[in-house]
């Protein structure tokens, strides 16, 4: 008998008979003498439109009441799934973030796990039930509710896999596993077999959505292998461990694509130690993340300094900047909200060349103009305009072959 954490997106639970089907899945787990404890995301649209009726509260929601809203969705899936199971004879518990032992560090909006006392979830698995935990939230030590931030369930399943030393966490979604692109804009996109931990957390961080960023992180760290496929089919899914061995490691294995881009250019910055420094404290202290840099070589004492951001946060991340243009004398400031980042990763850019080259040599192929180019040990993304996502997206997944196996290059 082996303990599995099941995980359960909100399109998997959007209705009352899905939620009956995934209570149905969950028994036929337990008929194979496994326990589950399931880790629920809120019915489908459902956080969305708690965000959306917050603003029509309130312009500005306060951060900590609108934590507190927001966890009431997962809290409604954790309630009907366990009312489902125990309609169809298994015993059952739903339990919030809190009730599930789950601490966070006091962020709303986007706290982390700082630990787990899996205690009471033993006690009810030792019981013979099936513990639904509410994903994508926690309670600090004075008991304040809090949330994980946008994709949390998924961190909040491997965290619990990995503190109750579960044999794997199987993440059931609405696509059967993790393709070598956006099937919707790359149509003769594959399934991949698995995946390693380094090249998902990769395309996951540049807009693969089938996992969170973090949640891949943690796995990583604490060697917790989770097996991705849908939760409308029995088709074998994918599963992301710490090498991938089916398909072997010489190969490119995804494209990503991701439309939530925005460039910021400061013109005229003094060219004086600490003064970008001072723009990226700033937005640290904000909690906006900035991804590509880019330093001009400095001409008469300034030099233009770009960054990006996501687009969603640029209005934050402006009213961060804006003042320290003035501040420190910059001469002007820019945005273009219009860009988006196609990427290519895989683990055989370690030691292999070529791939750069043939990236781009792919999207001048395509008729793709770069804006702006970052790398990573196994990746390369190149900025581009949101128009041309999709040429640049198959381009590279055709230059590649990765309809097929994919293809070596010269080591």
């Amino acid at each position: 008998m082996a303990l599995l954490v099941h995980k359960y997106g909100g399109t998997s639970l959007e209705t009352a008979e899905l939620v009956k089907s995934v209570a149905a899945r969950i028994v036929r787990a337990r008929g194979r003498g496994d326990d589950v404890v399931a880790v629920v995301s809120a019915m489908g649209d459902s956080t969305d439109a708690l965000v959306d009726l917050a603003h029509q509260i309130s312009p500005e929601p306060d951060q900590r009441e609108l934590d507190l809203l927001l966890s009431t969705g997962e809290l409604v899936s954790s309630a009907l799934l366990a009312m489902a199971l125990r309609d169809l004879g298994q015993e059952a518990v739903g339990l919030s973030g809190q009730q599930a032992g789950i601490r966070t560090e006091r962020r709303f909006g986007q706290a982390r796990i700082t630990d787990i006392d899996s205690k009471r979830i033993r006690r009810e698995v030792e019981a013979g039930r099936v513990v639904i935990v509410a994903g994508f939230q926690g309670a600090t030590d004075d008991l304040e509710v809090t949330t994980l931030g946008r994709g949390g369930s998924d961190t909040t399943a491997v965290a619990l896999t990995a503190a109750l030393k579960a044999k794997q966490c199987l993440r059931y979604t609405d696509v059967e596993g993790v393709f070598t692109a956006d099937p919707r804009i790359v149509p003769d996109a594959r399934k991949l077999v698995d995946i390693s931990y380094d090249e998902m957390l990769e395309l996951a961080s540049y807009g693969a959505k089938v996992m969170h960023p973090r949640a891949v992180e943690l796995a990583s760290v604490y060697n917790v292998p989770i097996a991705v496929s849908s939760s409308f089919s029995s088709a074998p899914g994918t599963m992301i461990h710490s090498e991938a061995l089916m398909e072997g490691p010489n190969r490119i294995r995804g494209v990503a694509h991701d439309l939530d881009v925005a460039k910021v250019t400061v013109h005229g910055v003094p060219d004086r130690p600490g003064a970008a420094a001072t723009f990226f404290e700033a937005l640290s202290e904000e909690h906006i993340r900035v991804d590509t840099i880019v330093q001009n070589a400095s001409a008469e004492q300034v030099t233009d300094l770009t960054f990006t951001v996501a687009e969603s946060a640029l209005s934050r991340a402006m009213s961060v900047v804006e003042p320290i243009v003035q501040r420190i004398g910059a001469t002007g400031l820019e945005t273009d909200a219009e860009l988006a980042k196609v990427s290519v990763v895989g683990t055989v850019m370690r030691t292999g060349r070529g791939y750069a080259a043939r990236t781009f040599e792919a999207l001048h192929a395509a008729g793709v103009n770069i804006d702006m180019i970052t790398t990573s040990e196994i990746r390369i993304t190149a900025i581009i305009h949101s128009d041309s996502v999709v040429p640049a997206a198959q381009a590279l997944h055709k230059a590649f072959a990765l309809e097929s196996m994919g293809e070596d290059l010269e080591d």
